[in-house]
């Protein structure tokens, strides 16, 4: 009887695990990362270190991850079009000039694709961003280039005609330098509201990203499609591994924070910690 009962706890245990591993790493739906600065320099969140993006570019290439574009993303959410196995979109905002520095030759090492999000008025104009020689050199070996407006203003705070013209002047500036289509928007800041949302599909935008943790399904809205921020932070490499690996943990407890402050429990919510 006590050998049946130590079986029974034993198998009960090994569904429970098996259970747990389902839920936290049989993650559905496609990671789209999103970076911003790589360099050796700056030292804050936003920028991770060359050495941090080299190995984690270099355990994902390891992990048979594929780098794929928004287009392949789109017609895998829309049309069910078949994706690579192991697909991930890796997005950088802004445009930082260590994006062709440091960044590109990274990515041509791994054999990866990449999508950069321009502030097209910076372009040419600030020794901080790229310029439009760089970006037709990126964009000739397959890097992709999309709107980030064009001044990286707060959308949601600006009138209806200067978020139209925002989103339009960008848009132009990209088609024009590099005769290709521009269909992809990432909010300045993550912010955006149904009001956004609205001019952004007016603007004949196909598809618009946040910074909202999560990945991407075939149920998701096209114009708030999800992301997975990467920062610079203590352990950065075992920071990035979990974000990727576990995002629906993180998004429910996410979820759960913003859940909490809207209740006025804020102190409740600032004792979750999500890495």
């Amino acid at each position: 009887m006590k050998r049946l009962l130590l079986y029974v706890a034993i198998g009960s245990l090994a569904l429970i695990t098996a259970g747990v591993a389902y839920l936290f790493f049989f993650v559905p739906g496609v990671p789209v990362l999103n970076y911003h600065e790589v360099n050796n320099q700056s030292h804050v969140l936003l920028a991770i270190s060359s050495q941090e993006f080299d190995a984690q570019m270099s355990y994902l290439a390891k992990a048979g991850y594929n780098s794929i574009t928004p287009d392949q993303l789109l017609d895998y959410l829309q049309y069910g079009k078949p994706l690579p196995s192991n697909p991930v979109l890796i997005t950088f905002d802004d445009g930082y000039e260590d994006n062709y520095q440091e960044a590109y030759p990274i990515l041509k090492k791994y054999n990866f694709t990449a999508t950069i999000f321009l502030i097209t008025d910076f372009v040419d104009h600030n020794s901080q961003y790229l310029t439009w020689q760089q970006i037709k050199e990126m964009a000739g070996s397959g890097i992709q280039f999309q709107s980030h407006t064009a001044t990286h203003i707060m959308l949601t705070k600006a009138s209806d005609s200067e978020v139209l013209a925002q989103l339009t002047r960008s848009r132009k500036a990209i088609e024009q330098h590099l005769q290709k289509k521009v269909d992809y928007l990432a909010y300045p800041g993550g912010f955006y509201n149904n009001q956004v949302i609205e001019l952004t599909k007016q603007t004949g935008y196909r598809a618009a990203f946040t910074i909202n943790l999560g990945r991407d399904r075939t149920n998701s809205n096209f114009y708030t499609l999800n992301r997975i921020p990467v920062f610079e932070l203590p352990h950065t490499f075992f920071h990035f591994w979990l974000r990727l690996k576990l995002t629906r943990l993180w998004n429910s407890l996410q979820t759960l924070k913003i859940l909490l402050t809207n209740c006025g429990a804020s102190r409740l919510s600032d004792l979750i910690y999500i890495p």
